[in-house]
């Protein structure tokens, strides 16, 4: 299929038995049947588009070049395994082609530094999925630590609790494993065991969880997450748990957990009201069943963690107290038992600029790293609390504590200036190591350890553990930063990816055509920073694509005001930034709008749905991923009612006025022309219902429209359940936008 050529227009589907609205005032819409997730009839219609792809894009010998070429990035044995730390051991889960399931296997540290590592196999995915008959991936583990006494004693690490996801799914199981026999522990054995729900399981101790899932009517939320938590005791049925604390009928998500760092145990309960509302609360035993509650008493806008004898507060929104105003943006220390004593004074750990914000913070035994954005580019800062920052010791103080002792600022020598900077700490209870992580868009993931030392100022060189191989040739490749200007002024950063003369562009009004590539999200304070991709770089650039990534209002490139500008009735400034990019990308003369096509996804899909519909005169292709685009009916689909904060209610009839203004499903317009289009979505998508791309894309293929669909059927929210599906899923994509763009 040319680039001129265009899939056959498809009639309006029609189920008439199946088309009316609920009565709530909503227009009728033909297309409420394609909600049926997995309806017979609106998974004949899902198959007969993955048929056409079948039929146009994947017959291009192009297509099975470009898929084997990311097949073999993502199965690469060359990889960086990622591992954390649990006892002496190191931990990774691994996928590749003979295992597309999955592996969680350990090592030591030692082998870890070696070319080839020897990895002990604790679970085996693909043989537990052919042995249960099930399609399971990989939601992770947590594992009890042992107390001081235990470890004394010589007790292994042995209490883990694994979740898995039938097909990708959000919701998924919880089942209890024993990391010394490598086994399930069955039910009948006494062992934890969560039916399949969002939800999860927490240790409290080696017979005592927190449970939070779906215990049956009414213990849900509107978005499908649990209202309800219970400390349930191994051996008694999980309807003799005993209930912690129960949200109220417009709460999002209720939780609890316990913190294990010796000789600051303490129990949690989190209420999430709602996205940027929460609650936090100590939950204290009182020798009944019942725990007493005090409510952490910060904003419920801001984020609070507790780490040993500190409180961090991370503020949405400015606070006065204590006589003081703080900024939003700020990090701020107390010692918590101090602040649970009504003392209200506080260290003032990172300030915003007009050009910073805070990215994260992350302890160590002795110290707290904070990765700061500064221009989309990160800086890392050790600051040293009083306690642990000794007399002689380096570094320069950083305001004043409670006991006007300071805290202690130090740096961590030889970083990159360019590219993203990630940190972890290896074991934040016992060391000051960190795993650093450095990469970009042309530099292949560099994992490093370092030790900071006890004392400020001690920090060594990071020693390279691992190194990505580079899976495409970027010689002649460059990175480029470009500000352009949105419709109210303001300056918006953008990166741009490729060969040194296509970067370059031709000059302002000159007639670059390179085919390119525009990516965005913009929500959810999510900031977009420079990261290496093989699969990229093989399909696209290295076939002389250009790659930009726009920092659009919305995300948290610039903290929260930077997403706060875009949320409910400000959403059109979201799409006015990443339209003022891509004027700019054709002003610099890098290409024209006919070469220029844009992909989000999630959130980003509903960016690119609104490209698609209010500025469809800017891009040459669009692809729209696991899209909202039915905002009349979000709130009523799957977890869609979680996202009102983000982006308003549609049924009050005030913010539903403005909502219809970035309503896709509704900006369509039978009489516009439109780029060709992709959506791709995934039937076990549980969090963005599949019917909002599914009826944008019947309502437009009913019109005639350059339509291309492809649902996978497994694969949940992230669209691929393995490599395989993954690799095929790119590979339309990139398949797409080589026909589309030229």
């Amino acid at each position: 299929m040319t680039a001129e050529q265009t899939t056959s227009p498809a009639p309006a589907p029609q189920n008439p038995s199946e088309t009316a609205l609920p009565d709530d005032g909503a227009p009728h819409d033909p297309y409420l049947w394609l909600e049926s997730v997995e309806g017979d009839e609106a998974l004949a219609w899902v198959r007969a588009r993955n048929a056409e792809v079948a039929d146009t894009l994947e017959v291009a010998d192009e297509f099975a070049a470009t898929e084997r070429a990311i097949r073999e990035v993502l199965d690469s044995d060359a990889k960086i395994p990622e591992v954390s730390k649990i006892g002496d051991r190191y931990y990774n889960f691994w996928r590749d082609a003979q295992h597309e399931r999955g592996l969680w296997r350990r090592t030591t540290l030692d082998s870890y530094r070696t070319d080839d590592p020897e990895w002990e196999t604790v679970l085996d995915l693909d043989a537990l999925a052919a042995a249960e008959g099930e399609s399971w991936v990989w939601h992770g583990a947590s594992v009890l630590r042992p107390t001081p006494e235990q470890l004394a004693a010589g007790e292994p690490w042995r209490h883990a609790l694994v979740e898995l996801s039938p097909g990708g799914s959000d919701a998924d199981v919880t089942r209890e494993f024993d990391l010394v026999e490598k086994r399930f522990v069955a039910p009948e054995d006494g062992g934890f065991h969560r039916a399949e729900a969002k939800g999860s399981l927490g240790w409290i101790d080696t017979d005592t969880v927190y449970v939070f899932t779906d215990f049956g009517e009414g213990t849900l939320t509107p978005s499908g997450y649990p209202r309800v938590v219970k400390r349930w005791t191994r051996g008694t049925p999980l309807d003799a748990a005993v209930t912690v604390y129960e949200g109220t009928d417009e709460d999002m998500y209720i939780s609890a957990w316990r913190s294990h760092t010796p000789g600051f145990e303490r129990d949690f309960v989190h209420r999430s009201k709602a996205f940027y509302s929460d609650e936090l609360y100590l939950a204290e035993r009182t020798g009944t069943p019942e725990q007493r509650l005090t409510k952490i008493d910060v904003p419920d806008s801001a984020e609070v963690g507790v780490r040993r004898e500190w409180m961090l507060v991370e503020l949405r929104d400015d606070w006065t107290v204590g006589g003081t105003t703080y900024r939003a943006g700020s990090l701020l220390a107390a010692r918590f038992d101090d602040f649970l004593a009504g003392d209200r004074g506080f260290t003032v750990l990172f300030e915003p600029t007009a050009t910073t914000s805070l990215a994260g913070a992350t302890w160590t035994r002795h110290h707290l790293v904070v990765n700061v954005l500064d221009d989309v580019k990160n800086r890392l800062h050790v600051l040293t609390p009083p306690e642990a920052a000794a007399p002689g010791g380096g570094g320069t103080a950083v305001g004043q504590d409670t006991a006007d002792s300071p805290w202690v600022r130090s740096e961590i020598p030889g970083l990159p200036e360019l590219g993203t900077v990630a940190v972890g700490a290896v074991d934040p209870v016992d060391t000051d190591d960190l795993w650093l992580v450095t990469t970009d868009y042309l530099t292949p993931t560099t994992l490093s350890l370092l030790s900071l030392g006890e004392r400020p100022g001690d920090a060594g060189a990071p020693e390279v553990v691992k190194s990505n191989p580079a899976f495409f040739d970027a010689d002649g490749m460059t990175v480029a930063q470009h500000f352009a200007t949105s419709d109210d002024g303001t300056r918006v950063p953008y990166f741009v990816v490729g060969r040194a003369d296509l970067v370059a562009g031709a000059g302002d009004g000159g007639t670059g055509t390179a085919p390119t590539l525009l990516y965005g999200y913009g929500g959810f304070e999510i900031s977009l920073t420079p990261a290496y991709s093989g699969a990229l770089g093989r399909a696209w650039l290295s076939r002389g694509g250009v790659y930009v990534v726009a920092n659009i209002r919305g995300g948290g490139e610039y903290g929260p005001a930077w997403h706060q500008a875009a949320l409910k009735a400000n959403r059109h400034r979201a799409y006015e930034d990443f339209a003022a990019v891509a004027r700019d990308l054709v002003a610099r003369g890098i290409t024209t709008h006919e070469h220029l096509g844009m992909e989000g996804r999630s959130n980003g899909g509903l960016l690119a749905g609104n490209m698609l519909t209010q500025y469809p005169e800017l891009f040459g292709a669009v692809i729209v991923g696991v899209p909202l685009l039915d905002m009349r009916r979000y709130t009523q689909l799957l977890a869609g009612a979680s996202w009102a904060a983000e982006y308003g209610d549609p049924d009050d009839p005030e913010q539903w006025e403005f909502i219809r203004t970035f309503s896709p499903y509704h900006l369509f317009d039978a009489e516009r022309e439109y780029p060709p289009v992709l959506f791709t979505t995934s039937t076990k998508d549980d969090r963005v219902h599949p019917g909002h791309a599914r009826k944008l894309a019947a309502k437009m293929l009913g019109e005639g429209k350059d339509v291309t669909y492809y649902e996978n059927i497994e694969g949940g929210h992230g669209g691929a359940a393995n490599n395989a599906q993954a690799a095929h899923m790119a590979a339309v994509h990139y398949r797409f936008l080589a026909e589309r763009l030229g």
